[in-house]
């Protein structure tokens, strides 16, 4: 069972789950997958259980929906601003038995995979196992993530090439995840495997407030909390921060980071 601390945790970390999560996207991501009026699904990693909102308007009054997260505060935000008849919420560790919580027609796992690199598989393991036969297994996540960027000085290139390192040795956090998505599903025996690709961050010209925001809370996430050193600036990590905040807010950049959507449905037993 993991018991790795949450590195972006921090007293605005629920803001920044409910502002960054686009709603329109994460119901488009699981009807593509197969989720649809009816089923019974579960959200591995709710958060402020902004998410499990979406599902449960897919499924509708007819289905119903469980959020799972370890977290208190966002649990508690959750219940408040989504519960509903049809949808409930779970503080729990998601390596912990869960048993107890039923079979599901749908389990989701989106942006979660990647704060576990060496306990990835496992994890779809686990949550796999609650799964009816028949059921749909969905996971969704970044690939090279906030690496992909066009313009950058020599300097801030190599530093974010070196923050991503430091957040796999440093934090268990996995940069390139979302290509090992098909392997994991396939690895399991799952059948009728999709995958599709879709923009995440997609950032040029004039810089709205919105990624602004968004951006700067990713370098302090990231940066700060990499446990890089940043040793080619003379001022540390205020340097690196200030070069950053200089190109990103350079109408010719050019940032973009790819989403991977896999899914693949239980083995039916004979």
């Amino acid at each position: 069972m993991s018991d790795q601390p949450y590195f972006p945790e921090s007293e605005r970390e629920l803001e920044r789950l409910v502002q960054k999560t686009d709603k329109h996207a994460a119901i488009d991501q699981a009807q593509w997958a197969g989720l649809q009026p009816g089923m019974r699904a579960l959200d591995v990693g709710c958060g402020p259980g902004v998410t499990t909102g979406c599902l449960a308007s897919v499924v509708g009054p007819s289905g119903s929906v469980v959020g799972v997260d370890r977290s208190e505060e966002r649990i508690n935000h959750a219940r408040i601003n989504h519960g509903a008849n049809h949808v409930s919420f779970v503080q729990r560790n998601f390596f912990s038995d869960l048993n107890d919580l039923g079979r599901f027609d749908f389990v989701w796992m989106r942006f979660i995979l990647e704060y576990f690199r060496e306990e990835a598989f496992q994890l779809v393991t686990h949550v796999a196992k609650l799964l009816k036969p028949g059921g749909i297994l969905c996971l969704a996540d970044l690939d090279h993530n906030c690496l992909n960027h066009y313009g950058l000085p020599e300097r801030l290139d190599r530093t974010l090439q070196k923050i991503g390192q430091a957040q796999m040795d440093n934090n268990n956090f996995d940069p390139y995840v979302g290509r090992k998505l098909f392997s994991f599903l396939h690895d399991l025996g799952c059948q009728d495997i999709r995958v599709d690709v879709r923009i995440h961050h997609l950032v040029y010209g004039e810089l709205s407030e919105f990624d602004r925001w968004h951006w700067w809370q990713k370098i302090e996430l990231a940066g700060r909390r990499s446990g890089w050193t940043f040793d080619d600036y003379d001022d540390g990590f205020a340097g690196f921060e200030a070069e950053f905040k200089e190109y990103f807010s350079n109408p010719r950049r050019f940032a973009y980071t790819p989403l991977l959507i896999a899914r693949g449905v239980k083995h039916s037993a004979p």
